[in-house]
């Protein structure tokens, strides 16, 4: 099969390779899933960097955790799904052979069923950015009538995180940091929006929330954004925190402790099963009755891999940026 691939850690352009290598067999209780599209997210380049001290998982790593494609062969003890559409999570979790290739084989349970009115290209930016988002919302416990902040409002999680807030009745701040990302936060539903690099943040969101502050934040920079929270939190809020710039973050503990403020951390790659199971299930009944916008920024080649990273890790572009895997010769 065509894969891209590396055998050391390093910049994109020196360590990417595309060529031949085996294509796998499904064992018992694994689906073979032949790939159409390959979703490129901010780990993959971090990890193929060696971020957080990260090392490879094994001799040859194939990247990329998200796709999305068709079952073409199983395992015994998998129930008959030869055919079936799907889009795959956690594919490069732990193992070395991600969705960058032709062919992924995996557990059944990380093939989920992709919706006939969902692209492939939109299929492979659900493993990350949409479980994410669906969990960090139901982490919130976001309600109707609550006032919920979305930290970096135009990116691929908050994309998802902003609609799923909206869909469940509430009232959406992001933040952003120019007119285009506005845009784009705006077009996905949020109500309010919040430019932190020309205005007080903590500010717009007491002006939005008639002096209370929020009653739930999403952060996808824990490290970055700790120290702002006494600014836009109203007591006994709610933080869900999915990413940080750092290994270290400096808390206004007393604050937090005298607010009762509850702090929730979460790996996407490492929620538990119950979390994982019913997330999906209320992300699969979003997609099939076509509730969902998805935002695929560019699609490229698999061959164009290293220049794939190279925008994500640059963050050239709002949206995702997916891999479009060629037909077996």
């Amino acid at each position: 099969m065509l894969a891209a691939f590396y055998t050391r850690q390093g910049p994109a352009r020196e360590v990417l390779q595309v060529g031949e290598q085996p294509t796998p067999v499904a064992g018992a209780g694994e689906v073979r899933v032949r790939l159409r599209a390959s979703g490129v997210n901010p780990s993959d380049w971090k990890v193929r960097r060696g971020g957080f001290g990260r090392g490879l998982a094994g001799p040859l790593i194939v990247p990329h955790s998200d796709g999305a494609g068709d079952i073409d062969a199983a395992g015994p003890g998998v129930p008959a799904r030869i055919g079936e559409r799907v889009w795959v999570w956690n594919g490069q979790w732990k193992r070395p052979f991600g969705t960058a290739a032709q062919y992924i084989v995996l557990p059944a349970a990380q093939a989920v069923p992709l919706p006939s009115g969902v692209g492939y290209a939109e299929g492979a930016c659900l493993g990350i950015p949409a479980l994410t988002a669906i969990q960090a919302v139901r982490l919130a416990r976001v309600a109707p009538g609550m006032n919920v902040l979305i930290v970096g409002g135009a990116g691929a999680v908050a994309h998802y995180a902003i609609q799923l807030a909206k869909l469940r009745g509430a009232t959406v701040i992001a933040t952003v940091s120019g007119e285009a990302k506005a845009a784009h936060a705006r077009a996905a539903g949020a109500h309010e929006l919040i430019n932190y690099r020309t205005e007080n943040v903590g500010e717009r969101v007491k002006a939005a929330t008639g002096g209370r502050g929020v009653d739930a934040l999403i952060d996808m920079d824990f490290s970055g954004n700790a120290k702002l929270y006494p600014s836009v939190l109203r007591a006994h809020a709610t933080v869900v925190v999915y990413g940080m710039s750092a290994g270290e973050a400096a808390l206004p503990a007393l604050w937090l402790m005298q607010n009762s403020i509850t702090v929730r951390l979460f790996l996407v790659y490492d929620i538990a099963d119950a979390d994982r199971r019913e997330g999906i299930e209320e992300l699969s009944a979003l997609l099939a009755q076509g509730r969902l916008t998805h935002s695929v920024a560019r699609v490229l080649p698999l061959r164009a891999v290293a220049e794939a990273h190279e925008i994500v890790e640059r963050g050239e572009v709002i949206g995702n940026v997916v891999l479009e895997i060629p037909a077996p010769s």
